[in-house]
C-alpha cells in the first residue's frame, strides 16, 4: 500500500519540535491526576476506534486480525500500566539525606534527590509492530509518563493505522485539556527526516526500533550535534539458542515442534525470533534436526510486513545461504509467491561459523541457523563471539545445568534476558522484564524498552541541596504528600 503523506522538511521539524518543547514545559507541570488520566484516556479513545484500525493495520502489514487484536490489547495495557505507575508515584527514586548541622569537620546538608524529565521525546515507530511498538507504543507511553512530550515518525509500511491512532490521542489531548503540542505526529521516508529530528535544537531523546543500520545511523547523529543527546535504539539480535546433550538425547521430537513453530512465529518477524541455535555435534542433534526439519516443511509460507522486509529476507537469507559450509537442511515444501516468505533452517560446522562473520548477522524473517559444534569449548568460543544479544536461551535438564556451569556463568554477559526451558519470542510486559541487552542489540544496555522501567530511558537525576520545603517538588516535601515510597536517611519510608 502505498503512502501518500506529505513528508516533513527539515523546516516544518524545527517548528514541529519547538512546539514540542513549549508543551513540555505546560504538561511536566500537570497533577499526576491529570497526566495518568490522559494516558487512560488514550488506551479508551485506541479501542474506540474498535474493527476499523485492526482492519486497516491487517490492510497494510498483511499481518492476521487475531494477531492484531492482540497487540492492541498489549498496548492499551501498557499505556494503562504507565498510567497506574504514575499514580502509585516510587518510580521516581525519591532519595533524602537530613541536615546533620552538628557532625564534624564539616556540617552536613540536606540533600533531596529525584528523577525528572529529559524534555522532548522523538519516537520512531517500529515496521513490525504497528500498535506496540508504534505511534502510541511502548516508548511514547513510558515518555508521557515521564512527564515529556512526544513527536512520532510513522513507520511509511503502516502509516493510515498510524494516522489513526494520532487522531486517538488527539481526542485524548481534547478531552484532557493537554496541550495540544504534547504529542505530535510526523511521515518522512528519507534519511534526511530522520536527521532532522535527531537534530533539532529542541530534542531531548530518541526512542527507535528497527535495523542495526537505522538504529546506528540516528545515534551517530546524535554524536554529531553540539549536544549530543540520550539515543535508545533497539536494533539486530539472532538471540543464540544452546541445546545441551541430555534434553537432546531425551527431548528432540518435542524440542523440535517447540522450535518449528518459534522461528516461524509472525513469519520471523520479531526480535526475538531465534536465528542461531547451538548443539554439541551428536546423533541426538541430528534427530533434532530431522525433526526439526519436519516440523519446517509443514509451515506454509506467509506474506511478511511489506515489500522492503521480504526484499531484504531474500538478499541476507541468500547471502548466508550461499556461503562456503553452508547446508541447507529444510525449507518449507510450499513455494513462496509475492511478498510471502520460505521457512528456512541451514546447517553449518562450528569452526565455518567463526571463521565467517557474515554467519553472525540477523536474517530478519523465517530463518535460523543450526551451528553444529566439536565440543562445549568450541560452543563456548562461538557464544563468545557472537555480539550482544536481547535474549540467550538454553534448553537443559538439571543434569545439563550441573555439567555446564562455564557455559551458563558466560550467559548474563551476552544479552539482557536470560531463559531456560522456553522460547525467546514472545515479550511479557512488567517490571521485571529487560528488553534490552548489549550493543548491538541496543545502543544503551542500561535500559529496557518494555515494561515500567522503560520510563527511565527519559529521565535522569537532579539533587535539592538545602532548598526550602516548600519550594520542593512534592516528591522531596517532607510531609511525603503524594504518599510515595521513597529512601530517607537510608530506611524505606512512606
Amino acid at each position: 500500500m502505498a503512502n501518500t503523506f506529505k513528508e516533513a522538511s527539515t523546516e516544518e521539524i524545527n517548528q514541529i519540535m519547538q512546539r514540542s518543547h513549549a508543551a513540555f514545559e505546560i504538561f511536566q507541570k500537570k497533577s499526576i491526576e491529570e497526566k495518568s488520566t490522559f494516558i487512560d484516556t488514550i488506551a479508551d479513545e485506541i479501542e474506540a476506534l474498535g474493527d476499523e484500525l485492526l482492519q486497516k493495520a491487517s490492510a497494510e502489514t498483511n499481518l492476521p486480525i487475531p494477531r492484531l487484536t492482540g497487540e492492541r490489547a498489549r498496548t492499551t495495557s501498557q499505556l494503562r500500566m504507565f498510567a497506574a505507575m504514575l499514580r502509585e508515584g516510587s518510580w521516581v527514586e525519591a532519595n533524602i539525606d537530613t541536615a546533620n548541622p552538628e557532625r564534624t569537620p564539616l556540617p552536613k546538608p540536606d540533600l533531596r534527590k529525584m528523577l525528572i524529565p529529559l524534555g522532548p521525546v522523538v519516537v520512531f515507530g517500529a515496521s513490525n509492530f504497528p500498535f506496540a511498538y508504534s505511534t502510541a507504543g511502548g516508548d511514547t507511553a513510558s515518555a508521557l509518563a515521564a512527564s515529556c512530550s512526544v513527536v512520532v515518525k510513522a513507520h511509511p509500511a503502516h502509516a493510515e493505522t498510524s494516522e489513526m491512532v494520532y487522531g486517538a490521542i488527539k481526542k485524548a489531548i481534547a478531552k484532557c485539556n493537554m496541550p495540544d503540542d504534547v504529542f505530535q505526529h510526523v511521515h518522512g521516508n528519507s534519511f534526511e527526516s530522520g536527521k532532522a529530528l535527531v537534530q533539532a535544537d529542541h530534542t531531548a531523546a530518541v526512542g527507535f526500533t528497527g535495523s542495526t543500520a537505522g538504529g546506528k545511523a540516528l545515534f551517530d547523529y546524535s554524536a554529531q550535534r553540539k549536544n549530543p543527546i540520550p539515543v535508545f535504539s533497539e536494533m539486530g539480535s539472532i538471540n543464540p539458542v544452546i541445546f545441551l546433550p541430555d534434553t537432546l538425547q531425551k527431548n528432540a521430537a518435542d524440542l523440535a515442534t517447540q522450535y518449528a513453530g518459534s522461528i516461524t512465529l509472525g513469519m520471523g518477524q520479531f526480535c526475538t525470533n531465534p536465528g542461531l541455535l547451538l548443539a554439541v555435534e551428536s546423533p541426538a542433534l541430528h534427530s533434532f534436526l530431522d525433526h526439526l526439519s519436519s516440523g519446517i516443511e509443514a509451515v506454509q509460507p506467509a506474506k511478511m510486513l511489506h515489500a522492503g522486509i521480504h526484499s531484504a529476507y531474500e538478499k541476507k537469507s541468500h547471502a548466508a545461504l550461499a556461503q562456503a559450509g553452508v547446508k541447507v537442511v529444510q525449507q518449507a515444501a510450499t513455494a513462496a509467491q509475492d511478498i510471502e516468505a520460505l521457512p528456512t533452517v541451514a546447517l553449518v560446522s562450528g569452526e565455518t561459523f567463526l571463521a565467517n562473520p557474515l554467519l553472525h548477522e540477523e536474517v530478519f524473517g523465517p530463518y535460523s541457523l543450526m551451528v553444529s559444534c566439536k565440543d562445549e569449548q568450541e560452543l563456548v568460543t562461538i557464544l563468545k563471539s557472537v555480539s550482544g544479544q536481547l535474549t540467550v536461551t538454553v534448553m537443559g535438564t538439571a543434569d545439563d545445568l550441573n555439567s555446564h556451569t562455564k557455559l551458563v556463568d558466560l550467559l548474563p554477559s551476552i544479552a539482557g534476558r536470560i531463559l531456560f526451558n522456553g522460547v525467546p519470542t514472545g515479550v511479557e510486559v512488567c517490571a521485571s522484564m529487560v528488553h534490552g541487552g548489549p550493543y548491538p542489540a541496543t545502543t544503551d544496555s542500561r535500559f529496557t524498552a518494555v515494561g515500567i522501567n522503560a520510563v527511565k530511558r527519559w529521565v535522569r537525576p537532579v539533587c535539592y541541596q538545602n532548598w526550602p520545603d516548600s519550594l520542593l517538588p512534592l516528591a522531596l516535601q517532607n510531609a511525603n504528600p503524594l504518599n510515595i515510597w521513597r529512601l530517607v536517611d537510608n530506611e524505606w519510608k512512606k
